[in-house]
């Protein structure tokens, strides 16, 4: 049965949150709120990690993953951002949108869409999603928890430990979370498209 962890949701407790990175960096699958709603998480160095995640989800190869980034220069690092893009990017992060992007040569092909060598990104505006990523200092790969034939993530953490307790490590409880998911933007073509109106304004992108 997977622990569950009682986080304070603007002051994370720094043991908690290194517990937490533990897990983590040994291949575990964890449960936790964002500034979203709940994401499942763990690190892109552990293969298996994918297909634990797939059968939770129920989703193919096909399915875009997303990389949860500290800053923008780490998004840099993990894909091809141009100049024009690099501005939009910094418009709207940290936030709740996330950005397909074309993944770069830093990022194991496994966790890339595998036609078009592509991977969600964003940086979260959520401080227990932020110290976490800082104590791992790496991404972590992620997908909302959102299970077969639901309309809605689930919301709350002990709810997750009780449907999903035995496939998950951890699960974390910083108190209520939303269910509205990210805006989802495609930024691999000459204008950005919206794949999906989540919790991100549109305005900003004009296209409201």
């Amino acid at each position: 049965m997977a622990q569950i962890f009682q986080i304070h949701p603007e002051h994370p407790q720094p043991r908690l949150i290194r517990q937490t990175a533990e897990i983590l960096k040994s291949g575990g699958l964890v449960a936790l709120p964002t500034d979203a709603a709940y994401s499942l998480v763990g690190v892109t160095g552990h293969a298996p990690l994918l297909e634990r995640i797939r059968a939770i989800r129920d989703v193919d190869e096909r399915h875009h993953f997303t990389l949860m980034c500290r800053d923008l220069s780490e998004i840099a690092r993990y894909a091809q951002v141009s100049n024009v893009q690099f501005r939009l990017l910094k418009m709207l992060t940290p936030g709740s949108y996330t950005f397909i992007l074309e993944g770069s040569r830093e990022l194991p092909r496994r966790v890339l869409h595998p036609k078009r060598k592509t991977i969600g990104l964003r940086v979260p505006d959520h401080p227990l999603v932020l110290a976490l990523l800082a104590e791992l200092d790496e991404p972590l790969l992620s997908s909302t928890l959102i299970l077969p034939g639901e309309e809605e993530p689930l919301c709350d953490a002990e709810a997750i430990r009780e449907r999903l307790g035995k496939r998950l490590d951890a699960v974390i409880d910083c108190g209520p979370c939303g269910r509205e998911m990210t805006t989802v933007i495609n930024l691999t073509s000459d204008q950005p498209e919206l794949v999906r109106a989540g919790r991100g304004p549109l305005a900003p992108l004009g296209l409201a």
